[in-house]
């Protein structure tokens, strides 16, 4: 009887154990991205610095935000806006000093706010020491960067590019250097020189970079371009895509070549054993890494663990499906396809993510609708895992559409010509930040700022969201109080499409609320029933709804008719504890013990028919 009562109480632990997950601060947090040229200027020259992210991040807390990732701040010339960096370990002038840096980091903790930065390991600017003295033929530093003679000139004079690999911001990926008479790889601007990490020295040097900033005390690191990382050795030709004609044009090539390599995730493995050190050796939090790589769903999920299990990767390999795969037009049954996919895909027992927007993108309001920014809003914050908001988003922001040729500033619409510069520009979305109605917006006093300021920022801006009854901002807040809640935190979800239009979900966790958040996506009435979510009481309340909705916190409606405005969100409670579950939980738990119990008698009769049996046989 012992082994009996034994095995029920063990299997009891077990029950309660699993429903009391211990998740670390970047589990379930809300990354906020600042792009710090554009976030806050502090001395009236245009452009935004580390002082003035430092004076607005009172803004981060009260929206709710856990953490905040900045786009380089590193030393730089700036062709592509820091992500051409020529001193992995300096601030970039423009944007304060190192003195300022601490402060930031200072003030970030007095508030409780992570500060994570942005590493951009596949290359270097073209000013930095290391290339001038590779360009140089420095033995020490000959092979940091990716060479090539190039080949043979079948015409005689100069040889020609070693291949037809193109970059990603339009052109050769090769560039001709007269001094080293040979021709180097950027794949992307010809300033920004590929770093070679089969050479160990470049991978140690970068490592160092990691351990200096995690010195400095910050968090994390988000890794950009990390699938770019590594070429083939041999530098063989691309194939061609036959559906773009534009030989210059990224697109015209299938790029088997060039990313996603597997060498680029022993290195992230490699950046995961250091994390992990250092917080062994120095206490303190996890401090994570997250990646950037517009991959399939195979490779990007190989991010988070080698393939037999034995290694960590990334804490948060980025889900761009909602970038990738969704738009405006898309369907709840889109929508409740791409939810679905990363959580099938995912590995078990690591974290989810959902980004809506970032620097290299069109702003949400843009790519879905200004009246859907609610929604997508309240679908970031209530699934499972980290959520990633890129500033403005909470407020609604749209795209500058509007930015000059003469005003362009994005490298990549740069390299174009004034006819389609707009098709690549990524300006639009980088525009100065919305604070008030004040010259500027109150991004800046200067006359005239990096980028044009979108003139719609008299009505759009954070002090008039705050001082509204109802706006994009407060229902922002709303959403960051409701995912404190333990169903949100550690609960299962369940996805419906309940019409064309209505992308529903459930959120559960045994003994806690349940959860339902309905959107409708589309531009008419939508009635609906929710009792397809079977375990749902016939009541539920409103919990929160978009500041368009009609319904308001603490309604009561029936589940069967569930009416929804254009655009809406609703997010719903049964107010049931999960009653439903739990006592379908406790009907599987009577069986498990009837069923130790059925073994136990049957393993004493076997143990009694066997003696028995050797007595008369003796």
């Amino acid at each position: 009887m012992r082994i009996l009562f034994l095995s029920i109480f063990l299997y009891w632990n077990l029950l309660t154990a699993c429903d009391a997950k211990d998740k670390e601060w970047w589990q379930t947090t809300v990354f906020y991205q600042i792009y710090p040229r554009s976030f806050a200027d502090s001395n009236g020259d245009g452009i935004g610095d580390l002082k003035g992210i430092t004076s607005r991040l009172s803004h981060l807390k009260e929206a709710g935000v856990g953490a905040t990732w900045l786009s380089p701040i590193f030393k730089s010339p700036m062709v592509d806006f820091g992500y051409d960096i020529s001193d992995y370990e300096s601030i970039q002038p423009e944007y304060g000093t190192m003195e300022d840096f601490d402060e930031l980091i200072a003030k970030a903790k007095e508030l409780g706010i992570k500060i994570i930065l942005d590493f951009v390991p596949n290359h270097s600017s073209d000013k930095h020491e290391w290339f001038i003295k590779s360009e140089a033929g420095d033995p020490e530093y000959k092979d940091y960067y990716v060479w090539s003679d190039g080949k043979p000139n079948p015409n005689g004079g100069r040889n020609i590019e070693p291949n037809n690999w193109v970059s990603v911001f339009y052109g050769s990926a090769w560039e001709w250097s007269d001094k080293r008479k040979q021709y180097y790889l950027h794949q992307f601007t010809k300033q920004q020189p590929d770093l070679n990490y089969r050479n160990p020295k470049v991978l140690e040097r970068m490592s160092d970079v990691l351990t200096f900033w995690l010195k400095k005390g910050v968090s994390g690191y988000r890794i950009d371009a990390i699938n770019h990382l590594f070429e083939v050795p041999d530098l063989v030709d691309e194939p061609v895509n036959i559906f773009d004609k534009d030989p210059k044009s990224y697109g015209h090539l299938w790029h088997y070549n060039t990313v996603d390599l597997m060498e680029v995730y022993d290195v992230i493995y490699g950046w995961r054993d250091l994390l992990d050190d250092f917080k062994k050796t120095n206490g303190g939090e996890t401090r994570i890494m997250m990646t950037e790589a517009y991959a399939n769903m195979t490779f990007t999920m190989r991010y988070y663990e080698s393939d037999d299990g034995t290694r960590k990767g990334s804490h948060i390999p980025f889900n761009f499906l909602m970038i990738s795969d969704l738009n405006g037009d898309s369907t709840a049954r889109d929508f409740a396809h791409t939810v679905s996919k990363w959580m099938n895909y995912m590995p078990v027992g690591f974290t989810a993510n959902w980004v809506l927007g970032n620097h290299d993108n069109s702003r949400v309001a843009s790519r879905y609708g200004v009246e859907r920014i609610d929604a997508l809003n309240a679908m970031l914050l209530t699934l499972p895992g980290a959520g990633v908001t890129y500033n403005g988003e909470e407020i609604g922001m749209v795209d500058n559409k509007n930015i000059s040729w003469k005003d362009t500033q994005d490298p990549a619409a740069c390299n174009t010509n004034p006819d389609v510069y707009m098709k690549f520009s990524r300006d639009p979305e980088r525009t100065p930040f919305q604070w008030d109605a004040t010259k500027n917006a109150g991004f800046s006093t200067a006359d005239k700022t990096w980028l044009p300021v979108h003139p719609n920022y008299v009505d759009l801006n954070v002090k008039a969201q705050k001082e509204a009854d109802k706006s994009h901002f407060k229902f922002y807040q709303q959403l960051m109080e409701l995912r404190k809640h333990e169903t949100f935190q550690d609960g299962t979800i369940k996805v419906l499409a309940l019409t064309r239009n209505v992308f529903a979900y459930l959120r559960e966790l045994r003994d806690k609320d349940t959860f339902a958040v309905v959107i409708n996506l589309g531009g008419n009435v939508e009635h609906v029933s929710l009792e397809p979510f079977r375990r749902l009481r016939n009541k539920l309340k409103v919990v929160a709804a978009a500041p368009s909705s009609q319904y308001h916190e603490g309604l009561i409606i029936p589940i069967s008719s569930v009416t929804l405005e254009p655009y809406d969100c609703v997010i719903f409670t049964d107010g049931a504890k999960n009653q439903k579950r739990l006592f379908g939980d406790w009907c599987r738990e009577v069986i498990l013990i009837i069923s130790l119990i059925v073994t136990f008698i049957s393993s004493i009769y076997s143990l009694y028919f066997c003696t028995c049996h050797n007595i008369n046989t003796k």
